[in-house]
């Protein structure tokens, strides 16, 4: 059930992917705020089943699509209420393989240990990865007198494990020749919570820049500081002069963070946006097996105008041995989340709509949990 290359690609690029500025993706931190929000058409069709409290949780780059998906739902189904609680990748994962929760929400597809460890949950089954919504991943900085900066992977990753420790190192100047860069201290923030977009981040710098460390949820990084949640570390950013870190786009256009460009060897840098986002998924590949939908991401891209660090952020629900008394509303909920009324909600708040191949693999997949 794997997508041919050609069919891959053309899919990608479209779409698997979803934010703009608009968008508070704040992947996997237990944020309680948002960059984006409002509300949603409320759908025309949602088929309701099963009553009572269903527990999720997970990536809080789906906070606000959760946000407008329960409220569309609840609206629709008054015996039933979606209790999504937006703890980060790493702490929705352990929770729903321990049996806590019904599903969860992730930015990086589930590791083979775990799904080693879903089949004690999923009672003749395993978890899926069922893609739904991603984006780009921005770096933000704060450089008084420094609104248009380029960096590489190789000046990032150097940044990131505190060997660069200046903002008019030669390295930097080098990328940067009209510049007005300042003798002032660099500050780098890395999230302290375990995060997918941690995870993404450094797989960016690993795959192009030579990270020196394994890329993990957990920053593994030498010297900077920490803050938790895409809120936390972008707040450090916008109030702390030499500052730089790296977020959803969407957070740095609700507080006015300048970005960098990224310099990954095409003509031109390439800026953080959704379009230039999805030229690089467009290169991602199905990795998954049957109905697993994982995705591996290019992140060593050099294509022309592709910006490689990027997200895409997934369900994670049992193909096989739900539990009984959540099995019903389980399946509605990821059926509307999923369906052209699910998707279309979105819109206004910055996602795009998921690819109809993708789409349809995902409908499908949701249709056979049992």
């Amino acid at each position: 059930m794997k997508l041919q290359r050609k069919n891959r690609v053309r899919a990608l690029a479209v779409g698997a992917l979803a934010v703009t500025g608009a968008l508070a993706l704040s992947a996997c931190g237990s944020d309680d705020t948002s960059a984006g929000g409002g509300a949603a058409a409320k759908p025309s069709n949602i088929k309701c089943d099963g009553k009572g409290k269903l527990l999720a949780s997970g990536s809080s780059a789906q906070k606000n699509a959760m946000d407008v998906w329960v409220q569309n739902y609840s609206g629709a189904c008054k015996d039933t209420e979606i209790n999504y609680q937006p703890t980060g990748s790493g702490a929705g994962v352990t929770t729903f393989l321990q049996g806590q929760t019904a599903f969860a929400g992730s930015d990086s597809a589930l590791k083979p240990d775990e799904v080693t460890k879903s089949k004690k949950v999923c009672t003749g089954g395993q978890a899926v990865d069922l893609p739904m919504v991603g984006g780009p991943i921005a770096v933000g900085y704060n450089v008084p007198g420094v609104d248009n900066l380029v960096l590489d992977a190789k000046t990032l990753s150097k940044i990131f494990n505190s060997e660069i420790k200046k903002w008019n190192d030669p390295a930097i100047k080098q990328l940067n020749p009209g510049a007005k860069l300042p003798d002032l201290k660099i500050q780098p923030f890395h999230r302290s919570d375990d995060s997918g977009t941690t995870d993404n981040f450094t797989k960016y710098l690993k795959a192009a820049g030579g990270w020196k460390h394994e890329p993990a949820k957990k920053w593994e990084g030498e010297g900077g500081q920490a803050a938790s949640g895409s809120a936390g570390v972008s707040s450090q950013v916008k109030q702390t002069s030499g500052a730089i870190s790296y977020f959803e786009l969407s957070y740095a256009t609700a507080s006015k963070i300048q970005t960098a460009k990224l310099n990954t060897g095409a003509k031109e840098p390439v800026e953080a946006t959704v379009d230039n986002a999805s030229k690089a998924i467009s290169e991602a590949s199905q990795v998954g097996k049957g109905d697993d939908l994982a995705l591996k991401l290019n992140y060593n891209t050099k294509a022309e105008g592709a910006y490689p660090i990027t997200l895409v952020t997934y369900e994670i629900a049992c193909d096989k041995g739900n539990k009984a008394e959540t099995l019903p509303a389980t399946k509605s909920f990821l059926t509307y989340i999923s369906s052209k009324d699910g998707q279309s909600a979105l819109k206004q708040l910055g996602y795009a709509p998921l690819p109809t191949e993708i789409a349809d693999k995902v409908r499908a997949t949701v249709a056979k949990i049992s």
